[in-house]
């Protein structure tokens, strides 16, 4: 009785939430329904297949590619796909489908071992490991050893690791059964200490890791390897040249002799990476890894990410980096265009209030575009981008900044490529905020 009173009152509050423009229904009412019974989300998962991605980068992209892959084959997939990582989250997500008998979770890192003792999860999805929201998880490698004492209780879980990573190596480490995954790690200042012995890993330019101090850690033989280029050379000496309208190709090579070429509408190295680990995953639970790759060939956003929509009449194509690691690897994307780009950074609640993160990353790279600098630390960023070399300009407001990096006061600047989109990339308030305030297409048009 009490477990249906709480999953009614999630829904209920939910709905209302929608209702009043208060939200997307997400997060509200999983607080009322724990409240009810702290014990939900362990009821609402008791009979289903359950699959938990966690990571400092790439969850949300990577929960979506790997419910697609779940339900290939037709059955039916329950998942938290707006990002709501967190057991409210997870419970107002299962409370909203009981007849999914799948389903795959994107979970903060923090959380991890509260909701895999919850879940019994069959797989676990383990991205990576940087610093992000500086004040609440910059200690990374506390986070890999609370994962490790988790992972060592679940004997029942297959775990999908990524192999480059030597945090997630030291975490997986523990797990009884693991499929290690070769999916790069471009941003690897925050894997440079051993966990094993306090020594100094280093890495080599073919993408190998040891511990030079010879306490034996290294990195794992991979099952399945993302490679890209007709060579076959593998992603960590491609060094991301990803800026060329997508005509990269990737492609997913097992240990076994298989090779499958990954197709994505999605652009870049990182999303080509979320979707091998997806794939791995996917395997793991019963579907054919070609099989889940030809479902995920067809996804062309992710919560509102990479997609081309109108921001105050501009045609604009949003994209979200949150901290160094993520937006080393979105600069690969952008960072050779001609055209302006909006940056907008705040530093709220979800964002993390310390915005010094802004130094570490390498803004250097868009030294061939006009940057509009805006959000609520508008100003941080724009030292931050005196100091790269950077030209820019500070316009608080962002709406306002899209419509004068598009021109629309005059002073247009020059793409050579002929397309009136501009880019903007915020971090998670500021993302959600301009995605908010946009429409699908132009007014008339």
């Amino acid at each position: 009785m009490r477990v249906r009173l709480a999953v009614l009152t999630t829904r209920a509050v939910n709905a209302t939430s929608r209702r009043l423009g208060r939200g997307q229904g997400t997060v509200a009412g999983g607080r009322s329904g724990l409240k009810i019974d702290p014990q939900l989300l362990q009821h609402l998962t008791a009979s289903r297949q359950v699959a938990l991605v966690t990571g400092t980068n790439g969850k949300t992209t990577t929960t979506r590619l790997l419910a697609v892959a779940l339900g290939a084959n037709g059955a039916k997939v329950v998942s938290n796909e707006t990002g709501s990582n967190m057991p409210p989250g997870h419970v107002a997500a299962l409370a909203g489908d009981r007849r999914a008998g799948r389903a795959v979770l994107e979970v903060d890192e923090i959380y991890l071992p509260r909701v895999l003792a919850a879940t019994k999860p069959a797989t676990i999805v383990l991205l990576n490991l940087s610093r992000d929201q500086l004040d609440r998880t910059n200690e990374v490698r506390m986070v890999s050893g609370h994962w490790r004492a988790a992972l060592a209780a679940a004997p029942h879980a297959t775990v999908v690791a990524n192999a480059d990573d030597p945090l997630v190596v030291w975490a997986a480490g523990a797990a009884a059964h693991v499929r290690w995954v070769g999916a790069g790690l471009r941003w690897q200042l925050d894997a440079v200490g051993c966990p094993s012995c306090e020594g100094r890993i280093a890495f080599d330019a073919a993408g190998g890791w040891a511990c030079v101090t010879g306490c034996g850690f290294v990195r794992p033989v991979p099952v399945a390897t993302l490679k890209t280029g007709e060579d076959g050379s593998s992603i960590q000496s491609d060094h991301g040249q990803l800026a060329d309208g997508g005509s990269t190709t990737y492609r997913a090579e097992w240990a076994d002799g298989r090779s499958e070429q990954i197709r994505l509408l999605l652009p870049g190295r990182f999303n080509h990476s979320n979707a091998l680990m997806a794939a791995v995953a996917a395997e793991a639970m019963g579907i054919p890894a070609a099989e889940g790759l030809g479902a995920m060939a067809d996804v062309d956003e992710v919560a509102g990410r990479f997609t081309t929509r109108v921001v105050g009449g501009v045609r604009t194509r949003l994209m979200l980096a949150k901290n160094p690691a993520g937006w080393s690897e979105l600069l690969d994307l952008v960072g050779t265009d001609d055209g302006p780009i909006v940056i907008s950074i705040n530093a709220r609640t979800a964002d993390g209030a310390d915005p010094s993160w802004l130094w570490d990353v390498p803004f250097e790279r868009l030294g061939s575009r006009v940057v509009v600098a805006t959000g609520d630390r508008c100003r941080d960023l724009s030292v931050r981008l005196q100091y790269a070399g950077v030209a820019h300009v500070v316009q608080a407001d962002p709406q306002t900044a899209v419509r004068q990096a598009h021109g629309d006061d005059g002073d247009r600047q020059a793409n050579t490529a002929g397309d009136d989109r501009v880019d903007v990339i915020g971090n998670y308030t500021a993302f959600d905020e301009l995605l908010g305030v946009s429409v699908t297409r132009r007014p008339g048009s």
